[in-house]
């Protein structure tokens, strides 16, 4: 089994970091391979505890290179619960990225249209959700605005995955990138917080 590492994470950050000075991303250090997969970024300002910038994962195999590449620019940028995270927001930044989780699948009432959602296991615990907060939360990732009613939630199939972590804040992102590639990264828009 392939483990989450330092690597991946570089590679998020480093997708996000091309993404706003419009570069190619520089190539990973880490093996392709078919994995199921997860980013997720929280911000942390002034020592505070971080919060929930954006997540998105699916388990669904997938080339893990460009499921990181996607879904690093996809979680930033396009998870519809939280607006685009913007370059001067980088410096603040932990990235984790995972494999397997947790998934709901069921059937909007409204539109009879199939919604998911995934979300690693530890997100229930590290946002002090209850059970029914965290499968209403994974309801309105999925995209659900109704009525969360009991007789909805009974409907929901949910799987349920082991996974591994990795978790990389921004600053050492910053030292990893200035000592393998001798300068630290410039974002455009943000100032350097390292």
């Amino acid at each position: 089994m392939v483990s989450a590492s330092r690597e991946m994470a570089v590679y998020c950050f480093d997708t996000l970091v091309a993404h706003y000075n419009s570069e190619h991303v520089p190539p990973p250090a880490f093996e392709e391979g078919q994995h199921p997969l997860f980013v997720t970024w929280k911000k942390a300002v002034n020592g505070a505890e971080p919060y929930l910038r954006g997540c998105i994962g699916t388990l669904e195999a997938h080339c893990i290179i460009r499921g990181f590449r996607d879904y690093a620019l996809t979680s930033a940028l396009r998870d519809h619960r939280f607006p685009p995270i913007q370059a001067k927001e980088l410096p603040y930044l932990e990235c984790t990225i995972g494999k397997h989780g947790l998934i709901i699948e069921f059937a909007d009432p409204h539109y009879n249209m199939r919604l998911s959602a995934t979300y690693l296991p530890e997100v229930a615990a590290q946002e002090g959700w209850t059970k029914i907060e965290t499968i209403d939360s994974l309801m309105r990732k999925a995209g659900f605005n109704g009525a969360i009613t009991e007789s909805l939630r009974k409907r929901l199939h949910v799987t349920r995955y082991q996974s591994t972590l990795y978790t990389m804040h921004y600053s050492d992102y910053a030292s990893y990138v200035k000592t393998i590639r001798g300068a630290a990264p410039a974002i455009n828009g943000a100032k350097p917080n390292y």
